[in-house]
């Protein structure tokens, strides 16, 4: 049988990273920031280095974990308190 389920309210921190707030985001993920082999903009997350483009938003995730998300989904799936 086929249900609904809607997402637990949650509060979460972020930054959006704006292509020059380097220290922001690198004090907001505790230093698991940097530039990978070909010069792109990672952060540490769960699943391994991932991308970081300007405007993205850095998500801290319930458990501490930090993930990027693109700026149309961050606005459509949360509202700033």
């Amino acid at each position: 049988m086929i249900k609904k389920y809607r997402k637990k309210p949650v509060v979460i921190e972020a930054v959006e990273f704006s292509g020059l707030n380097f220290t922001e985001i690198e004090d907001f993920v505790g230093g698991d920031y940097g530039k990978n082999e070909m010069g792109e903009e990672v952060i540490a997350t769960l699943e391994g280095a991932m991308r970081v483009s300007k405007n993205d938003y850095i998500i801290k995730g319930i458990k501490g974990e930090f993930y990027p998300c693109k700026p149309e989904i961050f606005k459509a799936t949360y509202e700033k308190l």
